[in-house]
């Protein structure tokens, strides 16, 4: 499984990137991999309020559809809206083309509280 280390990572499977104040959020190469192929993305809307470990957006495959949780607080800024006309994006590029939405964090410290690369790895071993 690809765990990239300049990402963290959350027990639900969601990796987060910090871009200065706001946070590229999708789901990891690991849930991408246990969904197989994504068929459908519901995305948040763009001014969304997010709560920690609060649902925010679905994933729909052709084996189930899961929760996407948010890693922290904040405001959805931007949503992937290439994922409209080709969700499979999430399970050929789960880290680069295949992000979902973007978060104006509330406090940049909470990304602390969420796994390195390293204690995600332990989370999926």
């Amino acid at each position: 499984m690809n765990v990239p280390d300049d990402l963290f990572y959350t027990e639900s499977h969601e990796w987060i990137k910090r871009e200065g104040d706001n946070a590229r959020v999708g789901i990891t190469d690991h849930a991408q991999a246990e969904l197989t192929d994504v068929v459908y993305v519901e995305l948040p809307k763009v001014g969304a309020t997010a709560e920690a470990r609060g649902q925010i957006a679905v994933v729909e495959s052709v084996k189930a559809a899961s929760d996407i949780y948010a890693p922290v607080n904040g405001t959805v800024v931007e949503v992937n809206k290439a994922l409209e006309g080709n969700p499979a994006l999430v399970n050929t590029d789960p880290f680069g083309e295949g992000w979902i939405f973007v978060l104006k964090m509330d406090s940049p410290d909470d990304i602390k509280q969420l796994k390195d690369a390293a204690a995600y790895r332990k989370v999926i071993e």
